[in-house]
This record gives C-alpha cells, structure tokens and sequence, in this order.
C-alpha cells in the first residue's frame, strides 16, 4: 500500500504544505523518492515528506501512490482556472487573465508571485484579492517611494472594504487602526518596531527584485517584518530568467522550500563565478528549469503577447508623485490665488498662462529625482521606453542621467539628423530611453521600438498628447501600449491631466482646433482654481 496525504508541517518560523508518503520498504521507490523537492525522512513515524507542488504531486501519481481526499481537491482545485471569480464590492471590472491571477493568489492562499510584465495590472491583482478578504488586515504595501501615492490611488479606487488607508512619510508616527499601510523601502528600518506591533496580516512587496541584496537595509528589514505574517504576496515585472539572482530572496519568504539553499541555487540558476575578487552572481543558467520550478509552485507569469487578445490598444495610468518643493509650490500656489483675486475681471488669459506654467515647472523640479528612480525602475525591466517632455532643461537633465542608453529629440535637433536618432532608438538594443520635446518628436517619426509612452511633463491639449502617444502606437498595430502621465501630487499638474482626459472624450482632435482646445481648456482650469480656492 502507498498512501500519499496532504499535511501541514511547522518549523521555527514558518508552516507550510507537504505531501506525507507512508510505504512498504522498497529499495527502488526509496531511490525515486529522493528526487522529491525537498524531501525528509522522519524516522520516529517511519515515513517521508515533501513540500507540495504541481512537479512533486506528478511524480508521486505516476508511482502508483493513492491520493487521500485532500490531496485530491488540492489538485482539482489547481487545475482549475476561475475566469468568472466573483469579487463582491470591488470598484472596477478585471481583465480575464487579471481574474486568473486573482484566482492563483487564492489558490496559493495569499502566498504567492505575481511577475506578470510591466503595465498589467499586478497592483490592481493583489488588491483584488485584499478585497476578496476583508478580514484579513491590516495590510502592509511595501514599495519604491515614486509609487507610494499610486498604490493609495488605487487602493481607493478598486477597495470598497479599506476606507482607512495611511501614506508613511519621513519619521512620522504610525496610528493604530488603519486598514493598509503604505510605505517607501527607503524607511522601512526605521518604523520595523512599530510596524511589527501592528498585527501585519499580509505584506505586499511590489518591485520584489529591491530585495536582492542580503547586505541592504531594506532586504534585512524586509525580511524581519514577514517573520509570522500569513499572507505574503510579490509582484515584480523584472524578467526573471534573465537575472535569477534578483528573485531569490522573495521566493523564499514566499514560500521556503520552493528553492534550494543560497548556494546550491546562484551554482545551478546564476553561473556562479569566481572572478578573482569574489563571487558574481549576475548570471544565468538552466534558466527553463527555473522558470517550471517557480511556475510549479508559488508564480504566475505573463507576457503582454499572451494576454494581447484581452488589452484595449492604450491603457492610460495617471501615477502621482509627492513633491519635494512642497513649501515653495505651496507659497507660488497662494500668491497666484492672491493675484487672481485682485486682478478680478479684468486678468488676461495670456497673463494666466505665464502664472499656470510657473506653477507646472516649479511641479516638475519637485517631482524630478522620483521620476527619474520611476524610469530607471521601468528601464530594468529589459524594455524600451519613451518618455516626453516640453523644456530643454527637463530634457538636458535626463540626458545626464541617462545619456548612455537614451537618445533625444527636441526643437534644436538638425532635421537630416532626426531620423539618425530614431534608428538608433529603434535598431539599437542598447538604446533603452527615447526622450523627445512634445512638439518637436511628438509628430512625424515611428517609436514602435518601445510599447510604453510616459508624459514628464504635459502640454495644453488633448491633440498633442494622442500625437505623441501615436509615435509608439501605430496604424495597423496590434500591440497594446501603456501610456503613463507623472504628476506631481496635489499640484496644478492634476487638474490638468484630468482636463485633458476630458477634453480627450468630447472634443475633436483634428489639427485646426488646437487652439480653441487650449482656450477651452484654460478657462475651465481656471474655474476649477477658483472653486479650489473658495474651499
């Protein structure tokens, strides 16, 4: 008789799910059982187990073993993929392979690895399943600082069950009673004690591949804060067969066993060298083996290609950006509203304009260092990017940080050079950034080369924006492209971002009517200032 049982095992830290094996000694099925990931032999009750997964359970089948109930229902439910997963009270409609990864979180029961590829949607999956769950909080996200507001934004919008949802900030003191805690990998050590004392009962960590260095502050705090936490849900877009080091750490909080010791893993996964100094682990090796053995277990992956049947041809994301000028804008903000009351009737839009674009460049200097950590975030995803903006200074800055993969396009680019730069763009592998002035590139040249647009800096109508935005999406184009618009949060920015997406939705975009589309535009913008400032 051989008997194969769903159990649960407990170490110092951790509980996870096993398979337990009792059989009659047999040399030979000894033999095939030692090939079992992360096998024991438990000598006191004269059998062995091994961790649960897809890969161990379809060795254990073909053996001839007899599957207990629970073991059953465990690989029917594996099988399963939920298109139709029901989410009461969630704000918003999931894509179908959105509800699959909902679906895969629950399966795995809130530990799991979303590495789905940049742009589809793997906040808006893990809260999701928070929304699935409302008894389990609070909730701690763990991200870069340029994302922390877009994680509250989008907590609002999808959660209808976590009102109370708390942005941390600097050295600030953390209230109790809170649904979601959100906060920067930056400042993790210093809140660890608080945080610990606040009952955590799932952590996100989004960008999972900041955890990489065992030596850094944020991997040490990281790592202290998921001792005891239940539910521990990572997302990252980095592509992992590329650099198999940058998943281990997660991979291991998510689940212990699902990856060998350090060293036996950066031997067999990273080509582990010794390059005379001391070890390199930035390689890769047997990555396909990796890749099943992930997937088996504790990943869902997918690619745009995949899911493009699903996507609509652009998917725009407005992502916030908390300032670092905030007394200085504040004041500009106050003399313009004081300006704008004494001038009354008799104000010109012209003189409106000079006010509005000082207050727009005075949002650009203080989101600036977090944007650029947003794109070098992206840019290590292995994609292209383009991103557009409207001063030369904006423009010069980027170029410094990132002149050797970026190429630019702005008003003072020879035109017989113009298409140079797009082929260098286009052909070049090395070239990830193409940086463009929004009237001078946003017209006129093919950046199919990258499927994501981001807007550092926006212009005055809706025409210009969907110029640009056409540069990667083609005519005739069946790839989905990911637009993102940086705004500085709580500045002039967001009224205008959300005008022109109105704009988008009512007025035409034909060319001859750009300027009655910024007249209307700053008129509205305008109204809007002055009820903002009646409150």
């Amino acid at each position: 008789m051989k008997i194969a049982e769903k159990v649960k095992i407990k170490t110092r830290n951790k509980e996870y799910k096993a398979i337990k094996l009792t059989f009659r000694f047999d040399w030979d099925l000894i033999e095939k059982v030692k090939t079992l990931e992360n096998r024991k032999y438990h000598p006191d009750g004269k059998y062995w187990t091994c961790i649960l997964n897809s890969q161990n359970l379809e060795k254990i089948k073909k053996w001839g073993f007899e599957l207990d109930e629970n073991l059953q229902n465990w690989e029917n439910q594996k099988k399963k993929v939920v298109q139709d997963i029901n989410i009461p009270g969630l704000n918003g409609e999931l894509f179908p392979f959105q509800k699959e990864g909902v679906n895969f979180i629950e399966l795995r029961e809130g530990r799991a690895l979303i590495a789905d590829s940049m742009g589809l949607g793997k906040t808006v999956q893990s809260l999701a399943w928070l929304q699935l769950h409302p008894e389990k909080r609070p909730v701690l996200i763990v991200c870069p600082a340029s994302m922390k507001w877009e994680w509250y934004r989008q907590a609002k919008k999808w959660l209808s069950n976590s009102k109370k949802c708390l942005v941390i900030s600097g050295s600030m003191y953390i209230p109790d009673k809170h649904d979601i805690y959100i906060i920067n990998y930056d400042i993790l050590s210093k809140h660890l004690e608080r945080l610990k004392s606040l009952n955590i009962q799932v952590l996100i960590v989004d960008e999972a591949h900041y955890i990489k260095n065992n030596r850094a502050q944020r991997t040490k705090a990281v790592k202290k804060l998921a001792k005891g936490i239940l539910h521990i849900i990572g997302l990252t877009g980095t592509p992992i067969l590329s650099r198999p080091f940058e998943i281990y750490n997660i991979a291991r909080l998510i689940e212990p066993y699902c990856l060998p010791s350090f060293w036996d893993f950066v031997q067999r996964y990273c080509d582990a060298k010794h390059n005379g100094f001391g070890w390199d682990f930035s390689g890769a090796s047997n990555t396909e083996e990796l890749h099943r053995r992930l997937s088996n277990t504790i990943m869902i992956r997918r690619t745009k290609e995949e899911v493009l049947k699903d996507l609509p041809d652009k998917l725009r994301s407005v992502i916030p950006i908390e300032i670092e000028n905030r007394q200085e804008y504040d004041y500009a903000t106050r003399n313009f509203w004081a300006w704008l009351r004494e001038k009354g009737k008799e104000v010109k839009s012209g003189e409106i304009l000079v006010k509005i674009e000082k207050l727009k460049q005075l949002s650009v200097e203080g989101k600036l260092n977090q944007a650029i950590a947003w794109i070098k975030n992206y840019i290590e995803t292995g994609e292209k990017l383009v991103i557009f903006c409207v001063h030369k200074k904006v423009i010069d800055r980027l170029m410094k940080e990132f002149g050797n993969i970026a190429v630019k396009i702005d008003g003072l680019v020879n035109p017989t050079e113009r298409q140079k730069i797009v082929d260098r763009f286009q052909k070049n592998k090395k070239i990830k950034l193409f940086i463009g002035n929004i009237k001078a590139a946003g017209v006129g040249i093919t950046l199919t080369a990258s499927r994501t647009v981001a807007f550092l800096e926006l212009g005055w109508t809706p025409g210009e924006h969907d110029q640009a935005e056409d540069r990667v999406h083609r005519i005739g184009q069946k790839e989905s492209v990911n637009v993102y618009y940086l705004v500085g949060l709580n500045t002039i920015e967001e009224y205008i971002v959300r005008l022109i997406d109105k704009k988008r939705n009512i007025l035409s975009k034909v060319l001859d009517g750009r300027e009655v589309e910024k007249e209307s535009l700053l008129g509205e913008l305008i109204e809007k200032i002055k009820e903002e400032e009646k409150k």
